[in-house]
């Protein structure tokens, strides 16, 4: 350790020092040793707020003052622009001493600080994948003189982007710059879950020529508080209306009889605290329930939003006013805050709700705790007091159950989900020829389809597909091919590459821009008429005028609390926590982190499971003709499952199928019974007729991407086999059931 320490120069030792530091950690000693001693890429995963930045930097830092870069040195790619604007707060100082200029590079930051690294490129460049992107393209002749000498490229939050479209866009990112460079820099990856590390440092080295270190971590003792509570919607049993706290001259108000929100409320009003739930229109409800609590309690209003359809001036506020310890601020949040932006010591996570992962559930324990503490995390569930008539899959808590097998997973198997890599990412292929012709000019087809498709991502994609693809873009006009029979970017293609929304290859909707006089409120996707209100940003708003052309809504705040929506994708769950699910459900563990009321609904879900067969047997007669299937399947498989009973619904005369989320199929079936269903499915699975290719229609064209529009529907349809169907687990789970009789 020592030989380490006296590698680094002195404002690094010093920094060291000042800081009161006894010791490095295993993590930064062993970080160091991969940078200075070989030429590796380097994973470093371990636990928020286990010093994986200064891990990563000490010896990058060092590096790069020993032997200075004639170009930019260090690129620095993040997810979110919150994690640029925040991600070196701690090391600031350090960086001003080592002299290493550092260079945020945004589509919120100032056309004169991006002009500076133009015409002086050094140091670090911190970046999204979308500006990356807008360079490449247009920068092109540029990219040499900027990174030239790049030594190390840095990505943080690898976890939300292994698999994706997005990391996979970063991926064709650095193998381009590598091809013009003439080499590939060093890579380092940072993240504090990750399921599969052997499989992330793949992804990361990929392309790169380069072995990749993953440095060994010590599994500490686990120390969390951790509560899950219950409650019934609209319930004023006695057991469930009192509130944490006495409210003895709060004015009565109809707020008050929800208990759920009222206990929640308490959790947090007087607490540094971040409040997750799992979607926008959650976040934006749960934020003005809060504020109309206050109010009615004549109480501070102490609460802030953050997600990713408000303006930057609310989300920045948030993030200041979080960071502040001397504010009491309590913000509603969605993943944009899960995170890595250091907010400073935060005193409670309030989750609305169950994660619908281990991930996001170790990522958002991880934002409190910091400084010695144990993080901190209370979990609330609400849900309709069911009716005596409510059907048997309804009766069970499947939020509860979905977080208590999180939970047991990590503290028994230290279970993280393994990243999903996508074989076939037809939207992204789409998307990196249109990129890689704009910023080439012109090229022969032969010369297009080695240079895309010997990027990583599109290793598996067969040459006749991508042919079928090109085809395709010239026939709409996004290619076009020259009278000397190479191919350019087409008047389609023009079109989009025009709009800096081509940057980006995630979704987006054709958003409208609020306003509320000069101040910008963020964006939703469906203009309501004049005169009309919806929620923004935790407020009520009503259209005083609308600018349909300019995409903008002019609006005046009013009291009052609303549902908004917006569309989107929540997510997928994975098999080991639906089986979990099974588990608890079946064993009678008493959790110690379970409050009466949620132990009281666990007790009562146990009843129903073990009165009712469900868990010995998968397939549930309902009465009449009515069937549950309880496949207990992840996301992928449950679809699979899904496609595989329909398939057998000519024969069986199956209508009204019906689902929720991953956790059970109910069907009508007028003919034959339990045992012949699953057997015919049984006997198909082995003649080989529940293949992927033949569980999806001719006639189907499932659109997912953001560029899927424009993919041709067989290959769509392809993709959706391959990538969005486990089809081996489904039809596994069908003999698993086929023994249950």
């Amino acid at each position: 350790m020592s030989q380490i320490f006296n590698r680094f120069p002195e404002f690094i030792r010093e920094f060291i020092y000042s800081h009161g530091w006894e010791s490095l950690r295993g993590i930064q000693v062993a970080a160091a040793e991969c940078i200075f001693q070989t030429e590796d890429n380097l994973l470093l995963t371990s636990s928020t707020a286990s010093g994986k930045t200064e891990a990563a930097f000490f010896p990058i830092l060092s590096e790069l003052c020993e032997n200075p870069p004639a170009t930019v040195g260090v690129l620095y790619i993040a997810p979110l622009k919150s994690l640029i604007n925040d991600q070196f707060y701690r090391i600031e100082e350090l960086l001003v001493e080592s002299g290493i200029p550092v260079t945020h590079w945004h589509g919120d930051v100032a056309q004169s600080h991006k002009k500076k690294l133009l015409e002086k490129p050094r140091g670090i460049l911190q970046i999204t994948p979308e500006s990356l992107e807008s360079m490449l393209i247009n920068r092109s002749n540029d990219i040499i003189r900027l990174f030239g000498d790049l030594r190390f490229v840095v990505i943080d939050e690898i976890h939300t982007l292994t698999g994706s479209d997005r990391g996979n866009q970063i991926l064709c990112q650095l193998a381009r710059i590598g091809r013009l460079i003439g080499y590939h820099p060093r890579r380092v990856g940072l993240s504090a879950t990750i399921g599969d590390p052997e499989k992330a440092a793949a992804w990361l080295g990929a392309g790169s020529g380069r072995q990749t270190f993953i440095p060994e971590t010590e599994m500490g003792k686990i120390r969390w508080r951790l509560g899950m509570e219950h409650f019934y919607i609209q319930n004023a049993k006695t057991e469930q209306s009192k509130e944490p706290k006495e409210q003895t001259d709060a004015p009565a108000s109809p707020i008050a009889y929800d208990a759920g929100y009222s206990f929640m409320y308490d959790c947090v009003s007087d607490r540094k605290s971040l409040v997750f739930s799992n979607s926008r229109e959650e976040t934006e409800y749960l934020c003005a329930t809060f504020r109309q609590i206050a109010k009615n309690r004549g109480e501070k209003d102490v609460f802030l939003i953050h997600h990713g359809n408000l303006s930057a001036s609310i989300r920045e506020e948030a993030e200041l006013k979080m960071k502040d310890e001397d504010e009491m601020a309590v913000t509603c949040a969605t993943v944009t805050m899960e995170l890595g932006i250091d907010i400073g010591r935060l005193e409670r996570i309030l989750q609305n709700q169950s994660p619908n992962s281990v991930t996001a559930f170790l990522q958002r324990l991880g934002r409190s705790g910091r400084r010695g503490q144990p993080p901190e995390m209370m979990m609330v569930f609400r849900e309709e007091d069911p009716l005596p008539n409510t059907p048997l899959p309804q009766l069970i808590p499947w939020e509860l159950l979905k977080a208590i097998a999180i939970v047991q997973l990590y503290i028994e198997e230290r279970f993280i989900e393994p990243p999903n890599m996508r074989k076939l990412p037809f939207s992204l292929l789409f998307h990196q020829t249109l990129s890689v012709l704009a910023s080439s000019g012109e090229l022969t087809l032969r010369r297009l389809a080695e240079r895309v498709l010997a990027l990583p991502p599109f290793a598996n994609v067969p040459k006749e597909d991508y042919k079928e693809l090109v085809l395709s873009m010239l026939n709409q006009d996004f290619l076009e091919m020259t009278e000397e029979k190479t191919l350019i970017v087409g008047l389609a293609g023009e079109r989009l590459l025009r709009s800096f929304k081509f940057y980006a290859v995630f979704k987006d909707s054709e958003d409208y821009t609020v306003r509320c006089g000069s101040d910008e409120i963020g964006t939703i996707t469906t203009p309501p008429p004049v005169g009309d209100r919806f929620a923004l940003a935790g407020r009520v708003w009503e259209v005083e005028e609308l600018d349909i052309r300019h995409k903008l809504i002019y609006v005046k705040s009013v009291e009052g609390k609303m549902e908004v929506s917006w569309p989107g994708d929540y997510g997928e769950v994975h098999t080991r926590i639906v089986e979990r699910m099974k588990q608890v459900l079946a064993e009678d563990t008493v959790y110690p982190y379970l409050k009466p009321n949620a132990q009281k609904r666990l007790e009562i879900a146990r009843h129903v499971a073990r009165n009712t067969g469900m868990i010995k047997h998968s397939l549930v007669h309902l009465g009449g003709y009515s069937w549950c299937l309880f496949p207990w399947l992840g996301t992928r498989s449950f679809r699979a499952m899904r496609r595989m009973i329909s398939q057998m619904s000519g024969r069986f005369r199956i209508s009204g199928i019906e689902y929720e989320g991953c956790y059970f199929i109910t069907f009508k079936m007028q003919s034959g019974n339990d045992y012949e269903l699953i057997t015919a499915l049984a006997k198909a699975a082995e003649e080989g007729a529940l293949t992927g290719e033949r569980l999806v229609s001719g006639s189907e064209a499932p659109v997912f991407e953001k560029y899927d529009d424009y993919i041709p529907p067989s290959l769509l349809r392809h993709a959706y086999a391959t990538d969005k169907l486990d089809v081996s687990e489904a039809i596994q789970r069908v003999f698993e059931i086929e023994e249950e009789f």
